[in-house]
């Protein structure tokens, strides 16, 4: 199969030697570029990574002859195994397909890059958003570093990175009033996962209104069933009856994620609704 093949066919079909057709490209320097970032994508899937293709990222992650686009990619690429590596640890070698050994490597990696002033911009910003999927101590600082800035780009990043380290409840609702549609919805990803209360008035009001972006509706919703509250059920129910099915479905899920229940669906009988799986959809092959 060709790279591109492997990027438009779902990872539960690949062959068993995909994570050789990666390393393939990934470690080619004669390879077209755009090639290349995609192999660095796709080396990070949990149907694919192993200890070899993580020193590889390894590699081109510390390489300051590697393009910039690659280093960033391969950056984020360690984000759903550092993760999965912090939820499931190493009990079960079938948990995780990346060894202790190599966690440790990637992390201490990731935390002298961010610290050097040298890694371009962009590069450092990936760290810090695949880092923080495995929060450590040296995090929290540098998230307030990133979001009293002054820059919009690393505010962004603080912004999604408060989704999963704590402690930045007000910030994260000081995010909902932003003029960038893109912090907006990374601060209500922030909402739903941390469940801020407190953030309901300006989560209603996204709601409420006429002309929002789509994208940033749908994470409302989905921060509306982090909240939790009566108020929030009572918006959700409202959403069930709307006339985009992207909307009806969000608030489907963001009602049965917080325990509410649908009005209408049967909850005892497991043949009409599914809630899914309790681990995030990025480590499903």
């Amino acid at each position: 199969m060709d790279i591109k093949e492997y990027g438009d066919t779902p990872p539960w079909d690949w062959p068993e030697d995909a994570g050789a057709a990666f390393m393939k490209v990934l470690t080619d320097r004669g390879a077209d570029e755009e090639d290349r970032v995609l192999a660095a994508r796709l080396a990070g899937n949990a149907c694919a990574v192993n200890d070899d293709l993580a020193e590889a990222l390894l590699d081109v992650l510390r390489s300051p002859e590697e393009p910039e686009a690659l280093r960033s990619r391969a950056a984020i690429s360690f984000g759903p195994t550092l993760e999965q590596a912090d939820t499931y640890g190493f009990d079960d070698p079938e948990d995780v397909m990346v060894t202790e050994g190599v966690i440790g490597r990637i992390a201490e990696t990731l935390e002298a890059l961010f610290r050097d002033d040298g890694v371009p911009k962009d590069v450092r910003r990936r760290i810090l958003e695949a880092a923080v999927r495995a929060p450590r101590e040296w995090h929290a600082e540098a998230i307030r570093g990133a979001y009293s800035s002054g820059d919009k780009e690393w505010r962004l990043t603080a912004v999604f990175c408060m989704r999963y380290a704590k402690g930045f409840e007000d910030d994260i609702i000081a995010a909902l009033s932003a003029d960038d549609d893109a912090a907006v919805y990374e601060a209500l990803l922030a909402v739903g996962a941390w469940g801020v209360k407190a953030a309901w008035p300006r989560v209603s009001a996204i709601l409420d209104a006429d002309d929002c972006d789509k994208d940033v509706f749908l994470a409302a919703i989905e921060a509306a069933g982090g909240i939790g509250t009566t108020d929030a059920r009572e918006a959700l129910e409202t959403l069930l009856d709307h006339h985009d099915q992207d909307v009806v479905a969000m608030a489907s899920e963001a009602m049965a994620m917080a325990g509410f229940g649908i009005p209408g669906l049967d909850l005892d009988d497991e043949d009409e609704f599914d809630a899914g799986p309790d681990f995030p959809p990025h480590l499903l092959c």
